[in-house]
């Protein structure tokens, strides 16, 4: 697998087999990751990576605080800007339909739409997940950073023919993955990554994701006609 096929081949998985991921391949993956581009060579990324036991008790603890609904989150930080403007609102949203309809969850059906969102919190089955954190002090450049080495780890799951998902909602139950996962006071927990192989046939998985349009977002200065 080329990169190209890779970038065109990922992409985030909603339904896992059960099929055990080896650790050796994922100790392959993160060594290669290593030489992901960081400003002033920071290398701010700081990883957990879970599976087995240690995974299903967080899906456990975190699962006992759905029930509580939003007084049982602990938000590391807003998701998204409040008041999201066009056209990234109609983009968020837009993708939010397609998944849902391709499961066969109406908009009015809540419940529905509320067991869907619980399954971000069991990582979609996945047997594998990875927690991401990074010291309070880093600033936006940094987290760029860390969004640079996430892809290159999911392009080399896909060169491994592995999947994944990455997950910001595990942000709202930071509590929960701190204590699991390890992570210190002075760092904040940034996102989650289900890691594992995608059912094939899950519908879930097969939806279109449309792109906008190259001319939407850049500029080319300086070119010949």
């Amino acid at each position: 697998m080329n990169v190209t096929k890779a970038v065109k081949t990922r992409r985030s998985i909603r339904a896992f087999t059960d099929q055990p991921v080896d650790m050796a391949t994922l100790k392959t993956i993160l060594e290669a990751a290593r030489l992901s581009p960081s400003g002033g060579n920071v290398q701010p990324w700081n990883a957990t990576i879970m599976t087995g036991e240690p995974l299903k008790k967080l899906i456990d603890a975190v699962t006992m605080k759905l029930a509580q609904g939003p007084a049982g989150q602990s938000p590391e930080y807003d998701i998204y800007p409040k008041n999201l403007p066009e056209p990234y609102r109609s983009r968020r949203y837009g993708v939010g339909e397609a998944l849902y309809e391709s499961i066969g969850i109406n908009r009015d059906d809540k419940m529905g739409r509320m067991m869907q969102m619980a399954q971000n919190f069991r990582a979609f089955e996945a047997p594998v997940c990875l927690f991401v954190h990074t010291p309070r002090f880093m600033g936006p450049p940094q987290w760029s950073d860390i969004g640079m080495w996430l892809q290159t780890v999911m392009l080399l799951l896909r060169e491994a023919g592995l999947d994944s998902c990455a997950q910001e909602a595990w942000s709202l139950y930071g509590a929960e993955v701190r204590e699991a996962a390890d992570i210190p006071e002075k760092h904040i927990f940034f996102c989650g990554m289900a890691i594992g192989y995608r059912d094939a046939k899950a519908s879930v998985n097969n939806f279109a994701v449309p792109r906008a349009e190259v001319q939407e977002n850049i500029i080319y200065s300086g070119f010949p006609d």
